[in-house]
């Protein structure tokens, strides 16, 4: 493997493994340990913890907890907030082992990047599905969840196969996340606001007179 390959194929497993770990954590600790385990990719050291069939079995296991939690509406995003704080910095984490034994400051690097990556995978699917839950019925919102599921495992198989290709998705992804985060933002901010106006925790605006009254 030349330089310039390796340098692609750990960029790719950097961005790869922060962006499905704001996604799908336990999808891709499981899919990482058993590629490991199988020998069909070299984990750096740091990673190597990831093959132990204790740990992959618990990752499959939270998987298939995610897998049911992830398809009912109200419990997904409960789900979602509360691994706000274990998504994002485990992606953070794998992203600095990724980068295997080197200089602490590209360690650091790497897990801020990675982090930067589960942070925009993250807020996009939980903020995506506090808006696919307001519809009452729940097959958009198992869609949405089956669709998450596919394109984690697309995109880890992408990553280790095809590392270039894997990074031009992830500029992307970067470009969409910038796009559509404020976007979705301004929805949501509407429907908390209409939420609030009907449990009357917020007052209706003023309604603007279209005439003045005659004196």
């Amino acid at each position: 493997m030349d330089a310039y390959q390796e340098l692609m194929t750990t960029l790719a497993l950097v961005m790869g493994v922060g962006w499905a770990s704001g996604i799908n954590l336990y999808a891709a600790m499981a899919v990482l340990g058993f590629t490991g385990m199988s020998g069909h990719l070299d984990l750096p050291p740091d990673l190597q913890v990831l093959e132990n069939p204790l740990l992959i079995g618990t990752a499959c296991f939270m998987y298939v907890v995610e897998f049911f939690a992830d398809k009912t509406p109200g419990i997904d995003t409960a789900w979602d907030t509360m691994h706000t704080f274990i998504r994002i910095p485990a992606g953070a984490l794998l992203a600095a082992g990724a980068v295997g034994d080197v200089t602490p400051a590209l360690q650091i690097g790497a897990g801020l990047l990675g982090g930067s990556f589960a942070t925009g995978s993250h807020f996009t699917k939980a903020s995506s599905r506090v808006l696919i839950n307001t519809s009452p019925e729940p097959f958009s919102n198992w869609g949405a969840s089956i669709t998450e599921d596919l394109l984690v495992f697309g995109g880890l198989w992408a990553m280790l196969n095809h590392p270039w290709l894997f990074v031009a998705g992830m500029i992307v992804f970067i470009l969409l996340v910038i796009w559509l985060l404020p976007k979705i933002w301004r929805l949501m901010r509407a429907v908390f606001s209409r939420i609030g106006r009907w449990l009357g925790l917020v007052k209706e605006p003023p309604e603007s007179s279209s005439s003045e009254a005659p004196s």
